[in-house]
């Protein structure tokens, strides 16, 4: 069986391993694979490369870096079809799921291609006499990515596009339930031009997340996953002097307004709700029906749609949806649907008995509907991450607004409505850091930022866009006179722009 390994200054290293895990093919529920899960010292290794090349990296000229990345944005189009394939082989979404994701990815990367323009500085001329003033924005040095299973190549190239666009050197620390499309990243980014060392890749477990928190050549931490790990990971990597971005976990809702457009927002919905089984930080997972009439329309309407979605591997062409990542998740979004028929909701479909004909190992559960969920249930609170989406009836917009604002989870949200003046309220108040209008996932465009509210996001600045460049990188601040303008004797004040 094949062992997925690290990849460290440029090639594959293949050490002894004490320690291996586990990959999986959830469609089949197969062992395909092994990943070697690294150790403190196979950390250190990594680190150490990185740092070496960093050096050398940080000085080449931005527009020198951009065209190599830009070579690497060609080597990733020409692959996409490779890599969507392995994607969906260790995660089981759908073929086409994955190249979108791919596509994404892509799209950060291609804004990092212009990072001699995003790095131009500012210049004060003369803010005292013959004293100019001028911003710089330097590099940090080593910076870690831990990244999640569900999107194995978008998110470490949001991360890792501008790292090392900026300058620094980037060590991937990606899930180890679906190692191979992040190993063949680094790989092509090698093919790219990329330098040994500047794109890293270490396989491993909570062994190696803390060791890299706690290195002290890792000059920032960036990572997305749950929201219990987000918050130790942001503690652990300020006690140790980490510049830090750490996005946990969603609750997602969409309120459906009176006079929406029932069938767009149905329609909106089975793609949020349901797209890549629900395993997505930014799927809609509660919708928030304002009234009655609009609660039972939308169910009228989604129930046949969710009951007819064609579920399956990625092998199969004309699958909607995939599985869920491994058996003991499966279990976990089962136990949640138990839950929420315990507190009493009503369960309008019921995936939880489905079982692929010809795959009946895979790791599936089909789309599943509640209605009548309230805001004291635990399974409206909770994270499912699973193919469930709940209906929430409420009298009013007042009401629907409130409820999200109460939410622990600040992450996407949405409103479909044709009242500009309601979209544009809910878009000013609600507290929420992504909001959609009329836009069922409103994942930001690669010029603009991605990150969450509350107890889905523990960092003060964003991902990609310019959020992403200040904080991959450190401002400094010079201030010059040159020996013509420097009057002689001492003088104890700071530079000062004249007064008349």
């Amino acid at each position: 069986m094949e062992t997925r390994t690290h990849f460290i200054d440029g090639q594959f290293v293949s050490g002894p391993t004490v320690r291996l895990g586990p990959v999986m093919n959830p469609s089949t529920g197969q062992q395909v694979a092994q990943v070697a899960l690294a150790s403190e010292s196979d950390v250190d290794q990594a680190v150490a490369s990185s740092l070496k090349a960093f050096t050398d990296w940080s000085e080449t000229p931005p527009m020198t870096r951009g065209k190599i990345l830009r070579s690497f944005l060609h080597l990733l189009e020409e692959n996409q079809d490779r890599i969507a394939k392995v994607v969906s082989d260790e995660h089981g979404k759908s073929l086409v799921e994955a190249k979108g994701s791919l596509q994404r990815g892509l799209d950060v990367l291609e804004y990092a291609c212009g990072i001699a323009t995003h790095l131009k500085g500012t210049f004060s001329d003369n803010v005292a006499r013959q004293v100019d003033c001028y911003d710089l924005r330097q590099p940090l040095g080593v910076c870690v990515g831990i990244t999640p299973f569900n999107f194995p190549v978008m998110i470490p190239l949001w991360i890792g596009s501008l790292a090392m666009a900026c300058g620094n050197a980037f060590l991937l620390k990606p899930s180890e339930k679906n190692p191979t499309a992040p190993l063949l990243l680094a790989e092509l980014a090698a093919k790219a031009g990329i330098p040994a060392g500047v794109f890293n890749v270490v396989n491993g477990d909570k062994v190696a997340v803390d060791a890299l928190l706690t290195h002290k050549d890792v000059a920032s931490i960036s990572f997305v996953g749950q929201t219990r790990t987000a918050k130790y990971i942001q503690e652990t990597a300020i006690q140790n002097h980490k510049r830090v971005q750490a996005f946990g976990g969603a609750k997602n809702h969409m309120v459906v307004m009176p006079d929406a457009d029932l069938d767009q927002a149905a329609d909106a919905l089975i793609g949020a709700a349901y797209g890549s089984a629900g395993e997505r930080c930014m799927a809609i997972s509660v919708v928030i029906a304002v009234g009655d009439e609009v609660a039972d329309s939308l169910i009228k309407k989604m129930a046949p749609k969710v009951e007819a979605l064609k579920i399956g591997p990625a092998t199969d062409l004309s699958a909607e949806m995939g599985p869920l990542i491994t058996k003991d998740h499966r279990a976990s979004v089962l136990s949640w649907i138990d839950t929420g028929i315990k507190e009493g909701a009503k369960l309008v479909v019921d995936g939880r008995a489905y079982k692929h004909q010809t795959h009946p190992e895979g790791y599936y559960v089909g789309g599943c509907l509640f209605d009548h969920v309230t805001p004291t249930m635990k399974v409206y609170e909770a994270e499912i991450f699973g193919p469930v989406l709940s209906v929430v009836r409420v009298p009013d917009y007042d009401t629907g607004l409130k409820l999200i604002n109460d939410h622990a989870y600040g992450n996407g949200v949405s409103i479909f409505t044709r009242d500009g003046d309601t979209a544009r309220h809910f878009a000013h108040h609600v507290q929420v850091g992504m909001v959609g209008v009329n836009v069922p996932i409103p994942v930001p465009a690669a010029t603009h930022s991605f990150g969450g509210w509350k107890d889905s996001a523990f960092a003060d600045i964003g991902m990609h866009g310019s959020e992403g460049i200040h904080f991959f990188t450190k401002l400094k601040t010079v201030t010059s006179r040159w020996p013509s303008g420097i009057r002689k004797g001492v003088d104890f004040s700071l530079p000062q722009t004249e007064r008349r």
